[in-house]
């Protein structure tokens, strides 16, 4: 069984969820599983490590679910771990940009001089939908004087065209049907 077909047949899938008509794809499955977690883990650095010309200087994390993959990712290829956060979250001074989201507006914040100028970077996430958290990201990158070299999530929904908004090529390991 490939990797793919793998972590796929062990994603939850929960209609309805967070409202009538919008099916949830879980990850925490995986992660309750040790060898999924590694293989989730080692098939993404093989990703990174043999499609990026660059390698990166940072991995920047979205909250929530990001934090939970990049600061493995980041330790395993020797770089840094920069998480993104949800308005209000971070303390000291910070870069912050609004976007829309699936269901609605939020803020994302990042602290000022985490990134710095020319750093290569890597977004990641669980899932691209509509792309408004992953564009607000690349923004904050974009702010810091960083580069995105790709955004890497383990879900893409690309019938909602979210990757579209994105300012690097995006990855995704498993894509979901609409």
């Amino acid at each position: 069984m490939s990797d793919v077909t793998y972590l796929k047949s062990l994603l939850g899938v929960h209609p309805d969820f967070p409202k009538k008509g919008v099916t949830f794809l879980d990850i925490f499955p995986i992660l309750r599983d040790p060898v999924a977690f590694e293989t989730l883990i080692t098939h993404l650095l093989h990703h990174i490590i043999t499609t990026n010309a660059e390698r990166p200087d940072v991995i920047v994390g979205l909250d929530a679910r990001g934090f939970l993959l990049g600061p493995i990712i980041a330790m395993r290829l020797g770089c840094a771990f920069v998480p993104v956060r949800k308005g209000g979250k971070l303390p000291g001074n910070l870069e912050v940009v609004k976007y829309a989201k699936e269901y609605g507006h939020d803020e994302f914040e990042m602290q000022s001089g985490a990134i710095k100028d020319g750093q290569k970077c890597i977004v990641i996430d669980d899932l691209i939908a509509t792309g408004g958290s992953a564009s607000a990201a690349g923004e904050l990158i974009k702010k810091s004087g960083g580069k995105t070299l790709e955004y890497v999530f383990i879900v893409g929904l690309p019938f909602l065209k979210g990757h579209e908004k994105l300012d690097a090529p995006s990855y995704w390991i498993v894509e979901a049907e609409d």
